[in-house]
């Protein structure tokens, strides 16, 4: 059995990885109400540095996967993904990505790497 969009977005979030969260709104995946865009950015598990930066200048700022997950009078669409690399390079990461808090479906909290900013969901909007 397949997961739901919901659950793919919990998933994504709970997992051990390098993943960069970037959202309209902050993610609340308890609320039934309401609207967000949700990108997630996966990058090499093996890059060194922290998921949004780099450390003097080193490690790996590349994407090897992105998934976009729309939330729509409180259900979740998973409206995109992909690990194709011509694609994959019109993201730019932000060098703004912080610790971020994902309220999860069952009300737990889980600390993520990404960043809420609209315009740049705007622009991931325009690529996908």
């Amino acid at each position: 059995m397949s997961e739901t969009p919901l659950e793919e977005l919990a998933r994504l979030a709970r997992e051990k990885s390098r993943r960069l969260f970037v959202a309209e709104m902050p993610i609340d995946l308890t609320t039934n109400g309401g609207s967000n865009c949700v990108f997630v950015l996966e990058l090499p598990g093996s890059a060194l540095g922290a998921v949004g930066g780099r450390i003097g200048g080193i490690g790996e700022r590349r994407i090897e996967k992105a998934y976009c997950f729309r939330q729509v009078d409180g259900g979740w669409i998973k409206v995109y993904e992909t690990d194709v690399l011509e694609k994959l390079a019109r993201f730019e990461l932000p060098y703004h990505a912080t610790g971020m808090s994902v309220v999860l479906p069952d009300g737990s909290e889980r600390v993520v790497s990404g960043v809420v900013d609209e315009e740049l969901v705007q622009r991931y909007n325009e690529i996908v």
